[in-house]
C-alpha cells in the first residue's frame, strides 16, 4: 500500500469515527489511588533518601536551569555546558540546548509521584512551591514552555517545543490527580489549548523540522501521553482527535528516529534501528492513535510494532537501548539496555494492557520492574547503571570490555547522575516504580477491581460513593504468597481480579473463583473487614533465547550466578554519592547441562554446571538477578 494512500484512508477513517468513543478494556485510576507497601515502600523511601530526592543537589545547575521561565530560549540562545563528554552520540549542539527542560521536568515527575505515594510532608512542600512557580511563569495565552515569543511554534530545525511539554505536563497532571487543584488543572488545560492553537489539526506540521537529525522533535511526539490523559480526566474528544492528528503529522514529516513511522511498519523488510528510548516510547502514540479510531490499519500497525520490540528485548525484559537499536536482536551480553529504554517500555506496556486487556503484557511488565530494572540497580548504593547488559562480566565503562570505535564508552557503571554521558536515566530511575504502582490496579465495568501487576500495593478507592480499600500483603515477587485485606466499612458490592501469572502450576486458596481472561475472578458478598488469601505454586522454569541461551527463573524472578567483584569509587558528588565500577575477580564462565538437577530453595537455585575454564562439572548457586552487580545468567550448552 502507498504511504500517501494508505495516510489518506488513515484521515478519512479518523473523520468517520469521529463520532465513536475509544473502545478500551480498563480504567486507569487517578494517581495516588494506588500506593506502595512492604518492601516498595521501603525501596522508594531510600531513593527519596537517595539520589531521587537529591538530584537536585547533585546537578544544581541542570535541575535549577530556569528555562521555562526566565531563561527561555531565543534565536541568540547557544548551547549551555551541562557536564557532559560529548563522544560522537550526538549530531550537533541544538538539541543540548533543550536537555535541561528533560532532566528537570522529568525528574520532577518522578519526585512529584515519590513524595506524593509516600506521603513526605516535607517533599510535599517543596512540590507545592516548584508549582507556583510553574504557575507564575505562565503566559496570558496559556504558553507554558521554554521557548521565548520569537521562537515558539515556528521551526524548521530541531526543537524541544514539544517534548519540554511533555515531561513538565505528565508530573503536573499526576499532582492535579492527587490534590484535585482546580487552579492547576485550568493552568494545564489552558497551556494544552495553546498548543492545540497554535498548531492547528490541518493547517500546521508540528514535526517538521528540516532533514536533519531531530531527536528532540520525535521525543515530543509523546505529547500524546498528555493528550490521552486529558481524554482520560475530561472525556473531551478533542484530545484524542488532537493526538491522531500529532502522529500522522510525525508519519508524513522526515524524523531521524524512524521506527514508528507506518512507511516503516508496514515494510516486512524493516528492522528497527532508532534510538531505543524512542523506538519503545512511540509504542504510546501509535496506541493512542489506534484505540481512539478503533482503525484496522492502525490495529495491525500496532501488532507489527510490538512484534518487533519484542525481538528487540531480552527475557529479562532488557530493551536494546545502547543507544540505537541498530537492526540488531536482543542477546544477553552483547546488547546492552539504557535505564530510560527500561522506564518507557514498562510505560509503554502498561498503557498497552490498559486499553488491550492482554494479561502477556501485564506479565512483560512485571518483568521488566522485577528483573531488567531492578537488575540495573545497585543494592548496595544509591545509584544505578545507565547501560547494563543481562550477563554483566565487569561494569568499568565498557560493554563487557569491548572497545568501540569512535567513542570512549563510560556509561556502563553506576552513578547517582551520570552528568558526564546525560542526566536523563537517574530521573527516568526515580519515575519507574511509580509509574509501575500507578498501573497495579485498574478499574472493569465500573464494580470490579483489577490487580494486573502484583505486589506488594495498596487501593484506597470508592465505588457510589462508599469507600473501599485493599491492601496486599506480600514479599512479591520473592515469594508467592498473597494475603489481600479488605476493608469495605458500607458492605458496597464489587468484585476482585487478580492476575494468574502464567507460571502458576497450582493456585493454593479456600475461596471459590472463576478464571476469566487469565484473571481469578472472586465474585462474592465482601464484607467490612474481609480478607482473601492465594498461593501461586510453581517450579524452577529452563527458558530458551533467540540464541539458544539458557536462563533460569522461578516464579516472577530470573537467577544468576553472582561473580565477585572488586568495587572501585569513582567521582564523587555529595557525602555518601558516588560513582561506582566493578572489576571481576574471576573470569569463569558456565555452559548448560542437561542433567544439571536444578532445585528451588530459600530464595536461590542450585544446580549443575559445567565451568568452561576448567571443564568441570560443579554445583552453582543462582540468586535472584535482580540482587546482582556482575553475573552471568544466561547459559549456553555444553561444548
Amino acid at each position: 500500500m502507498k504511504k500517501n494512500l494508505l495516510l489518506l484512508i488513515l484521515a478519512i477513517s479518523i473523520q468517520l469515527n469521529a463520532q465513536n468513543k475509544p473502545i478500551e478494556k480498563y480504567k486507569p485510576f487517578p494517581f495516588g489511588t494506588v500506593k506502595p507497601t512492604g518492601w516498595i515502600k521501603t525501596q522508594m523511601q531510600y531513593d527519596i533518601n537517595g539520589f531521587v530526592g537529591n538530584l537536585d543537589k547533585l546537578v544544581p545547575d541542570l535541575i535549577n536551569d530556569p528555562i521555562y521561565s526566565t531563561g527561555r530560549l531565543h534565536k541568540n540562545s547557544v548551547a549551555k555546558d551541562l557536564g557532559n563528554l560529548k563522544d560522537g552520540d550526538a549530531e550537533g549542539s541544538e538539541q543540548y540546548k533543550w536537555w535541561n527542560s528533560e532532566t528537570q521536568s522529568n525528574w520532577w515527575d518522578g519526585y512529584i509521584r515519590n513524595v506524593v505515594l509516600l506521603n513526605d510532608k516535607a517533599g510535599l512542600k517543596k512540590v507545592e512551591k516548584y508549582l507556583e512557580n510553574v504557575l507564575k511563569s505562565q503566559d496570558e495565552d496559556g504558553y507554558i514552555g521554554i521557548y521565548a515569543k520569537d521562537l515558539r511554534y515556528n521551526f524548521n530545525s530541531e526543537n524541544g517545543e514539544l517534548w519540554s511539554k511533555t515531561t513538565m505536563y505528565r508530573g503536573l497532571l499526576a499532582y492535579y490527580e492527587y490534590s484535585k487543584d482546580k487552579k492547576l488543572f485550568l493552568a494545564i488545560e489552558k497551556a494544552v489549548n495553546n498548543v492545540m492553537v497554535n498548531y492547528p489539526i490541518g493547517k500546521s506540521s508540528p514535526y517538521f523540522s528540516g532533514a536533519n537529525f531531530n531527536a528532540g522533535v520525535s521525543h515530543g511526539l509523546t505529547f500524546t501521553d498528555v493528550l490521552d490523559k486529558m481524554y482520560q480526566i475530561t472525556g473531551d474528544k478533542k484530545y484524542i482527535e488532537y493526538a491522531q492528528f500529532l502522529y500522522l503529522d510525525f508519519c508524513k514529516t522526515y524524523q531521524s528516529e524512524k521506527d514508528a513511522k507506518l512507511e516503516n511498519i508496514f515494510n516486512p523488510n524493516y528492522k528497527l534501528q532508532s534510538h531505543g528510548v524512542h523506538t519503545y516510547e512511540h509504542l504510546r502514540p501509535l496506541l493512542v492513535a489506534s484505540y481512539s479510531t478503533n482503525n484496522p490499519e492502525l490495529q495491525k500497525a500496532l501488532e507489527i510494532y510490538k512484534q518487533r520490540i519484542e525481538k528487540t528485548t531480552t527475557l529479562t525484559g532488557g530493551a536494546i537501548g545502547d543507544e540505537w537499536i541498530g537492526q540488531r536482536t536482543a542477546d544477553a551480553t552483547n546488547t546492552g539496555y539504557e535505564y530510560c529504554s527500561l522506564q518507557e517500555l514498562l510505560h509503554s506496556y502498561s498503557m498497552l494492557f490498559q486499553k488491550q486487556g492482554n494479561t502477556n503484557t501485564a506479565e512483560a511488565v512485571e518483568t521488566i520492574f522485577y528483573n531488567a530494572a531492578q537488575g540495573a540497580r545497585n543494592p548496595n548504593h544509591s545509584c544505578i547503571a545507565y547501560l547494563k547488559t543481562d550477563n554483566s562480566y565487569e561494569m568499568e565503562g565498557t560493554k563487557n570490555g569491548e572497545i568501540e570505535p569512535n567513542r570512549k564508552q563510560i556509561r556502563y557503571k553506576y552513578s547517582p547522575a551520570h552528568q558526564e554521558v546525560a542526566v536523563c536515566c537517574n530521573p527516568n530511575a526515580g519515575r519507574i516504580t511509580p509509574y509501575f504502582l500507578e498501573n497495579s490496579w485498574l478499574l472493569e465495568n465500573k464494580n470490579t477491581f483489577v490487580n494486573a501487576l502484583l505486589g506488594p500495593t495498596k487501593l484506597e478507592s470508592n465505588l457510589n460513593h462508599n469507600p473501599i480499600a485493599i491492601e496486599v500483603v506480600t514479599e512479591y515477587p520473592y515469594q508467592n504468597k498473597f494475603t489481600y485485606k479488605i476493608t469495605n466499612p458500607n458492605l458496597a458490592s464489587f468484585k476482585i481480579k487478580i492476575r494468574k501469572p502464567s507460571w502458576a502450576t497450582e493456585i493454593v486458596t479456600t475461596e471459590k473463583y472463576k478464571i476469566e481472561d487469565g484473571f481469578l475472578l472472586f465474585d462474592r458478598k465482601f464484607m467490612k473487614a474481609d480478607s482473601i488469601q492465594i498461593e501461586f505454586k510453581t517450579e524452577v522454569s529452563i527458558k530458551q533465547d533467540a540464541n539458544q541461551e539458557k536462563y533460569f527463573t522461578y516464579g516472577a524472578l530470573f537467577y544468576a550466578k553472582a561473580i565477585d567483584a572488586e568495587e572501585q569509587k569513582g567521582k564523587s558528588y555529595l557525602e555518601g554519592f558516588n560513582d561506582y565500577l566493578y572489576k571481576p575477580k574471576n573470569n569463569f564462565r558456565y555452559q548448560f547441562v542437561e542433567t544439571n538437577k536444578a532445585v528451588y530453595e530459600n530464595n536461590q537455585i542450585k544446580l549443575s554446571a559445567k565451568n568452561a575454564i576448567t571443564n568441570q562439572i560443579e554445583e552453582i548457586t543462582l540468586v535472584p538477578f535482580s540482587k546482582t552487580i556482575l553475573r552471568q545468567v544466561s547459559f549456553g550448552m555444553e561444548k
